[in-house]
């Protein structure tokens, strides 16, 4: 189970990594800042390029994080928070990735939540720390942190579609 979790973390972390590295340096056939903060504004998120850094770093220390299994929980919930806001701004466009919806976002969101659940595993810091920071108790209150946290930005999306019928 040990290397199941880290497998998982390791990859959430990697794919996340992409995520970041698409909006802030234009990596991996990304926008970068620039671009990406005109698609922000363009959906209301205002100003576009202090956001798309805010998301991105939000993003990088997240994945950090979850990848050396370091305040797991912590670094779970700040990855759930901006997939929230992901899922809010593609919400129109329904589920399914391949028409622009938001699959992805709430398939990496849905992996920090079982990591919230399960914790790290063995091969992390924090069980090297003797942490315990998972479980029931900690995903509930991570998940409530995530969507207060989001909720600023989501109310934001909903009002500026909302303005634009």
């Amino acid at each position: 189970m040990d290397e199941a979790l880290l497998l998982l973390r390791l990859a959430l972390a990697a794919l996340m990594f992409g995520h970041a590295a698409q909006k802030l340096f234009g990596w991996f056939r990304g926008n970068g800042v620039s671009k990406h903060g005109q698609i922000f504004e363009s959906l209301g998120l205002k100003p576009g390029k202090l956001m798309v850094l805010f998301a991105g770093v939000t993003e990088l220390v997240g994945l950090a994080l979850v990848a050396s299994g370091f305040l797991t929980t912590l670094g779970a919930t700040m990855l759930l928070a901006t997939m929230i806001v992901a899922i809010a701004s593609l919400f129109p466009n329904g589920v399914w990735g391949h028409l622009g919806g938001y699959e992805v976002a709430l398939t990496y969101g849905l992996i920090a939540i079982v990591l919230m659940i399960s914790g790290p595993g063995a091969y992390s810091v924090d069980a090297l720390l003797g942490f315990e920071f998972s479980g029931l108790g900690w995903a509930a209150a991570g998940i409530a942190v995530a969507f207060i946290g989001s909720l600023p930005l989501t109310v934001t999306l909903f009002r500026f579609r909302k303005a634009k019928q």
